[in-house]
């Protein structure tokens, strides 16, 4: 797999409490879900503690502001399996872009203390059969 800078999200971002991506990606006003699926890679960096669970949400919007969020997809990861190099079931990025996107951690629970994230765009899904 396959990671560019300028297509990260999170760069080892420390989650500590709820909070948008480190970087916000401009996708222009096309619809990105159509024709080959755009990869979307997301990792756990570092163990997480003490919370209950986090929440990842894929949010776009008109504006690099995020006045106005849409979610277009989420999902919640417990305390358990928020451990280094687990990855996420969002595979790829959804429809319904409307010109910026970046991810949305919740933390549900105490904050953590320690719990890293890493996401981005990626040339393509790290899986093989052992994954399947």
């Amino acid at each position: 797999m396959i990671l560019d800078e300028q297509g990260l999200f999170s760069d080892n971002q420390a989650i500590k409490a709820s909070q948008a991506s480190q970087n916000i990606l401009d996708l222009g006003l096309r619809e990105v879900s159509f024709g080959t699926p755009v990869y979307l890679f997301i990792q756990v960096s570092e163990d997480f503690d003490n919370l209950t669970s986090l929440s990842i949400k894929v949010q776009t919007s008109k504006d690099e502001a995020f006045s106005s969020p849409v979610d277009l997809i989420e999902q919640t990861v417990l305390l358990k399996d928020l451990k280094k190099g687990n990855v996420s079931s969002i595979k790829f990025l959804p429809k319904g872009n409307l010109g910026y996107v970046r991810l949305y951690y919740t933390v549900d629970g105490t904050a953590p203390t320690k719990g890293k994230i890493i996401a981005g765009i990626s040339d393509g899904l790290q899986e093989s059969f052992h994954n399947v």
